[in-house]
């Protein structure tokens, strides 16, 4: 997700029922990056799922 979506996919994660749902986010846009900063932004965006994925128990609100 780039920090663009950002508003969209949390809006997208409450009508689902998902509301506070964690995810990684990327600087945007990623189209005029070149090879050595979307590689960057791939490994910060790898490290940050890991640890989404790591979570015990991900705190979502209840509807």
């Amino acid at each position: 997700m780039t920090e663009t979506f950002v508003s969209a996919a949390e809006l997208m994660a409450r009508v689902l029922g998902a509301d506070g749902y964690p995810f990684a986010v990327i600087e945007h846009p990623i189209s005029s990056a070149d090879g050595p900063a979307l590689a960057d932004r791939a490994k910060r965006a790898a490290a940050d799922c890991a640890r989404l994925l790591t979570i015990p128990e991900i705190p979502v609100a209840k509807t």
